[in-house]
């Protein structure tokens, strides 16, 4: 049985590995027509890395079948425990992003391993994180493969997977993949089949990337920007076709567009099935919605608010030159477009958007916009509003205990009452999350960060932000970076779009405990 359950994985993961190779070969193909018309030379790179992604996957996948007495080919039979299920997930990213990294080789569009896995694995986890200085010189193939990684990655692979084939066995259970993954507390099922539920979060998906397309191209993007930020945009990855990002066309409608679909994929993707279903009461009632437009407002408010208030108050730190022009409009756009991009994970760059020479009031506000993401469900990182509510009422109901001894208190979201275990989940997250950054801050500022930048690199990696602040701020790059601390946030950005607990139980000794 368990050499079934091993040729099982295999052919998973050759599956999987095909998939890629077939998003490597549209690359080609967008690729090969830049070579016809602009005489681009990626093509040959990006054919052959697609080649050799799909022979590892045959391979992977023919390893996985057993000969039958008869000499036939027959499928593998073995059932998946939920342990086989947190493998199978991290292993399968840590894949994605070993081959995402051979057309950045190929091409010798980055020289060395360290960095091409570095931009493969913040593509694929949306992090959005470069070590490219000079994307605006780089050949159209690469600057679409940088984008579709990141669509890939943001609703997740594992989902695709679900959604496309429903079943590479009949006896392997679907829902502990999907859980493994979206580890998420806004995760609904929306059919009792796994495999549909796959499937509507994809067709919604796909139907607000082609809505974003559409309105990209009608203001002054070209077709081909317009599909690659629409694919960066939904999945709150960041990765732009130029270095200055939306910035780049200096244009007050691309902003706003922008920030209203940043704000759109920062919401939990059932509650759009449920209102395009017609149940618009379930959507306008949902608490966990109320809470992150909430902040959303009041975070806009603030930033705003500071771009009059911290010339006044922090006279050495503030560079007034670097802020948006004095009238309500641009400073109401910046600050809409800043919190956008920051507190969806996103981290695109506007027409103004340096936070790091606004003034030293504006980091914190950003650093806790970094660390609170969106909602559960969304494609936005960091630790998601819903656990934020979690503990708030926890505390709450802690204190009111204390005054009442006897009485009984429950925690609700949207009226419904959170389980014990729910409960508890959300505490060890919040906890393992804390212990994360001290020892990766500790780590960073080791291999040569300062111990600013060590906190903003940590949080931006963990949340799967994309900025972070001096040196690796939003003007600036992370190609500065020691080969450490480069590796250490590859992990980082691995752990937090997996929600920490699917990556780090395998380095637990009781997980592989047979007993």
């Amino acid at each position: 049985m368990k050499a079934k359950v091993i040729g099982m994985k295999a052919k998973i993961y050759g599956v999987f590995i095909l998939f890629e190779a077939f998003f490597m070969l549209v690359a080609s193909f967008v690729a090969l027509h830049y070579n016809v018309n602009n005489d681009e030379k990626d093509v040959v790179s990006l054919f052959f890395s697609t080649i050799i992604t799909a022979i590892f996957g045959f391979i992977l996948l023919s390893a996985g079948r057993e000969k039958s007495g008869r000499g036939r080919a027959s499928e593998t039979v073995g059932t998946l425990t939920m342990k086989d299920s947190f493998i199978i997930v991290t292993v399968t990213w840590v894949l994605f992003a070993l081959f995402g990294m051979l057309p950045f080789l190929f091409t010798k569009t980055i020289d060395n391993v360290t960095d091409a896995f570095f931009e493969s694995m913040s593509g694929f986890t949306t992090t959005g994180s470069t070590i490219l200085d000079n994307i605006d010189e780089l050949p159209h193939g690469i600057l679409f493969w940088r984008s579709i990684i990141q669509w890939l990655g943001g609703l997740g692979i594992i989902v695709l997977f679900l959604a496309i084939i429903p079943a590479i066995n009949k006896n392997s259970n679907r829902t502990m993949l999907f859980s493994a993954e979206a580890s998420g507390l806004g995760v609904q099922k929306l059919h009792p089949k796994m495999s549909v539920t796959a499937r509507r979060l994809w067709i919604i998906y796909i139907g607000f990337t082609i809505i974003c397309v559409l309105a990209y191209w009608a203001g002054p993007m070209s077709l081909y920007d317009s599909v690659c930020h629409a694919f960066t945009t939904v999945a709150s990855g960041g990765f732009s076709t130029h270095q200055a990002s939306i910035g780049y066309y200096n244009s007050s409608y691309l902003e706003y567009i922008c920030s209203l679909f940043m704000l759109m994929s920062g919401v939990n993707f059932s509650l759009y099935y449920f209102l395009i279903r017609g149940d618009v009461r379930l959507f306008a009632k949902n608490e966990e919605l109320h809470w992150f437009l909430g902040i959303v407002m009041i975070s806009v408010i603030i930033i705003a608010g500071l771009f009059y208030v911290a010339p006044m108050v922090d006279t050495v730190n503030t560079d007034v030159s670097a802020y948006p022009q004095p009238d309500f409009e641009s400073r109401f756009r910046t600050a809409l477009f800043h919190v956008s991009s920051i507190i969806t994970s996103t981290g695109y760059q506007g027409s103004c958007f340096d936070y790091t020479i606004w003034g030293g009031l504006f980091l914190v506000p950003t650093l806790l916009m970094m660390v609170s993401g969106s909602c559960a469900g969304s494609t936005s990182g960091g630790i998601k509003v819903i656990r934020e509510m979690i503990c708030f009422k926890s505390i709450n109901n802690t204190i009111k205990q204390m005054l009442h001894p006897s009485a009984v208190f429950t925690v609700r979201v949207s009226k419904e009452v959170v389980s014990n275990d729910i409960l508890l989940r959300t505490l060890n997250f919040l906890f393992y999350y804390i212990i994360l950054c001290v020892v990766s801050i500790v780590i960073l500022d080791i291999s040569g960060c300062s111990f600013e930048e060590s906190v903003f690199n940590t949080i931006t990696s963990l949340s799967n932000m994309g900025p972070g602040v001096g040196s690796t701020g939003p003007a600036a790059s992370f190609s500065g970076l020691t080969v450490l601390a480069k590796w250490e946030m590859s992990f980082l950005m691995l752990v937090g779009r997996l929600e920490i607990f699917t990556v780090l139980l395998l380095f637990s000794p009781a997980f592989w405990d047979k007993k």
